[in-house]
Order: C-alpha cells, then sequence, then structure tokens
C-alpha cells in the first residue's frame, strides 16, 4: 500500500524557530520537532519545505498541491498580507490545514486577520507544535471521510 503524502511547508522565521521568543514558540528547531512528527506518524510521508520568501511558496504550493494528498501550511506573518498565497490555496486541489504555533487572534491586532483561513479545511492556533500533529490528525480525518 502506497504511504499517503502530507507536506509540511513552513513561511519566513520559522527556519530560525530556536531562536525566537521560547515562551512564544517553545525554543526546538522544527526540524528536531519534524522527526518527532515522522516517528509518530511513520505510516505517512511527510515532506518538510520552508522559505522565508513568498514566491517560493507559492512556487511549492504549485508544485505539490495537486498531488498531495494533504498540506499542513504554516504561513507566519504571510497569512495576514498575501493575496497571493491565499489565491495559491485557493486554486490548489490538496486539502489544506493551517497551522500557527501561536494563538493569532490573542496577538496584535494585525495579526488577527487570515487571508488564508477562507481556503483551508481548517486553521489551527495556539497549541505550539503540537498544532502539527493536530493538522495532521485533521487532514487524515478529512482524507477518510472524503478518499476512503
Amino acid at each position: 500500500m502506497k504511504k499517503r503524502t502530507i507536506w509540511i511547508i513552513n513561511g519566513p522565521n520559522l527556519n530560525l524557530l530556536h531562536r525566537r521568543p521560547a515562551s512564544l514558540y517553545g525554543g526546538q528547531p522544527f526540524e528536531d520537532f519534524l522527526q518527532v512528527l515522522r516517528t509518530k506518524f511513520s505510516q505517512l510521508h511527510l515532506p518538510y519545505f520552508q522559505s522565508n520568501s513568498e514566491g517560493a511558496l507559492i512556487d511549492q504550493l504549485h508544485s505539490v498541491g495537486f498531488s498531495a494528498d494533504g498540506i499542513v501550511f504554516n504561513p507566519a506573518a504571510y497569512t495576514h498580507t498575501s493575496i497571493a498565497l491565499a489565491d495559491a490555496v485557493e486554486l490548489i486541489t490538496s486539502p489544506v490545514v493551517e497551522v500557527h504555533i501561536t494563538d493569532i487572534t490573542q496577538r496584535q491586532p494585525h495579526r488577527h486577520t487570515s487571508f488564508l483561513r477562507p481556503h483551508c479545511i481548517d486553521s489551527i492556533t495556539g497549541h505550539g507544535l503540537k498544532g502539527y500533529e493536530m493538522a495532521i490528525e485533521k487532514l487524515l480525518q478529512y482524507l477518510e471521510a472524503h478518499n476512503p
């Protein structure tokens, strides 16, 4: 049986997660946490992509968004500014779950709006890195219901 592929795509500054305030972001490099996810979800193929560039994120969504079984996407600050990323998520056929490590609704007012949320099957915020695990589980539930 072929493994399902769920891409994890992270946006700007998440390559420096371990250098961001530990009280908000946990202090662990994402690559270390990725190994935990890959162990927990060993039945899945979990490729990873991170970029600080909006265009590279759009290119990646276009590249995998018609073949991946699902996408866990943390667009970071582009959540609140990028109509282009929202358009890319709307255009692709793979289901997307938006993830934010912090609760964006409890941060500065300019972070309260997500342009991507209307095009995602769910949005998970404020659960730290566990939000990625929750997003994978949400995608698996969605896939089971829509593609048994």
